[in-house]
């Protein structure tokens, strides 16, 4: 995949990563929306494609002998550096653009994180998120830049705690970068400690909300280690704000701050007029600066709605509407949420609409709502609501067959855990579905 990712951009095109657990029907939809002029893969794709180039094929074309592609050539400055494709609420995905300079940006400052990462030093980076997710971004890049190495954990291994963490013990990481729910499930298992990791020194957390417990847990097991809390969706570069989460930092704050701005950015707390508001209110997290993505790919009238312009000091950045909820304070940006249907769960980003929209594509259902499950302040699990059009004799066979037929269309991440029929769906005095009664959002 890494191969395949540098022969793109040193050939001047952006590559767009797609996981192997995305249904094949996702996969397709993402292929035709990029329309791209190759399709590499790395494991077996069964589609009807001329562009798609093999594993075998590409190792065939890695052991020719090839002229060297002149640096210019190469993907910069405001050229798409890579395309990642995240949840829509439409139900179908829209493809972030990053660029070059946003992704340079982005590292120029990542390396400072924690003020652990010297550059004559050889790091290994620890890799949990797939390529498909930005959190990638933040391992992989790192690693590239400084000379590292990077540790890629596949998700068979995440899947099994005795292979889990056998594959850490021989890790040798310095640097770990996942999201809170996964050094969550490490945590589980009492050798989990700096006992298998003697070498870890620093924990980089993106992509869901880290809390106090965690890092209480994370203070017992690895004493020596930092843990640096981030924040940034994927319209911004991974991340755009960072602050060490020191015991001091942990006993006064709880939910913890996710930070302070990167060199390069802003971010300004708005209301629902577009009006910045004094620090301790809540409003919308808006995100200025020099990583912030262009667009959608290939659609202007979404971009119009969530991107635009700002002036600072006489310097024109780009604007990023995050949807969340959140305030400042004491210097530090506070995360409270999601202001509309979208929601993180173990990172991945996902837009409630874009289930509920899959679900209808089923011929069974007639009525449909998902909410998400909240404990301590993060979305552990999704229920899902269903007005069937049949009757259900047997409620547990129906959801086991509901989730199969699912996954030609969802990734395993966004299937409900836990599906609830019912005769019919509270409604609010608008004729919306009335969420906050069935215990969601």
């Amino acid at each position: 995949m890494l191969v395949c990712f540098i022969a793109c951009v040193k050939s001047g095109r952006a590559y767009c990563p797609v996981d192997i657990s995305v249904p094949l029907s996702r996969t397709e939809v993402i292929i035709n929306e990029v329309n791209p002029e190759l399709v590499l893969t790395t494991e077996a794709l069964m589609l009807s494609n001329d562009q798609i180039l093999t594993k075998k094929q590409i190792s065939e074309i890695i052991e020719k002998e090839i002229s060297t592609i002149p640096q210019n050539e190469y993907v910069s400055a405001e050229d798409v550096f890579y395309i990642i494709f995240t949840s829509g609420s439409t139900g179908v995905p829209k493809g972030v653009q990053i660029t070059r300079d946003c992704l340079d940006h982005f590292i120029m400052w990542a390396v400072s994180l924690g003020n652990q990462l010297r550059e004559n030093k050889h790091y290994i980076f620890l890799n949990q998120a797939p390529f498909s997710f930005d959190l990638s971004v933040m391992d992989l890049y790192l690693s590239l830049y400084m000379g590292g190495t990077l540790w890629a954990l596949k998700k068979d291994i995440q899947g099994d705690m005795k292979s889990l963490i056998q594959s850490l013990e021989c890790s040798g990481a310095n640097v770990w970068v996942s999201t809170p729910s996964f050094a969550d499930v490490c945590l589980a298992d009492k050798k989990f400690s700096e006992n298998i990791l003697p070498n870890l020194d620093l924990f980089l957390f993106c992509g869901e909300t880290l809390t106090n417990r965690t890092v209480e847990k994370l203070e017992t097991a690895f004493p020596r280690a930092t843990i640096v809390n981030t924040y940034g969706p994927t319209e911004s570069t991974v991340a755009v704000t960072e602050v060490e989460v020191t015991p001091q930092v942990r006993g006064q704050f709880n939910p913890l701050p996710v930070g302070k701005a990167k060199s390069g950015t802003w971010i300004l707390i708005m209301d629902e007029q577009g009006n910045v508001v004094p620090d301790g209110e809540k409003g919308e997290i808006i995100i200025v600066g020099d990583s912030v993505s262009i667009g959608y790919w290939n659609n202007p009238v979404l971009t119009g709605k969530v991107f635009g312009t700002y002036n600072i000091d006489g310097i024109t950045y780009r604007l990023y509407h995050t949807g969340d909820k959140g305030y400042k304070k004491e210097g530090q940006l506070f995360y409270c949420g999601r202001i509309d249907f979208q929601i993180k769960l173990h990172g991945y980003r996902i837009e409630i609409e874009d289930i509920e929209s899959n679900l209808m594509k089923l011929e069974s259902i007639s009525k449909v709502a998902v909410t998400p499950v909240y404990r301590e302040g993060q979305v552990k699990s999704l229920n899902a609501y269903i007005v069937s059009k049949r009757e259900v004799s047997n409620s547990f066979s129906e959801a086991q067959r509901i989730r199969a037929e699912l996954k030609a269309f969802l990734p395993e991440y966004m299937i409900p855990k836990k599906i609830i029929f019912k005769d019919q769906l509270p409604m609010t005095n608008n004729g919306k579905v009335d969420r906050k009664a069935l215990g969601g959002i």
